[in-house]
């Protein structure tokens, strides 16, 4: 039971870094065509789930 919980711990990490570094390598132009303001990255990628 803890290793799933570890692990699906390690792979929602790890997809929140991939959202957050793709949202952040885009320009505030781009960012603005999605509705998206730069100081909302981090919650934006904190809700993404693992598709």
């Amino acid at each position: 039971m803890f290793v799933p919980y570890i692990l699906a711990k390690i792979r929602a990490y790890v997809n929140y870094r991939k959202t957050f570094n793709e949202l952040s390598t885009l320009s505030d132009r781009e960012l603005n065509d999605l509705g998206i303001k730069r100081f909302q990255i981090d919650s934006i990628a904190r809700q993404v789930k693992a598709g």
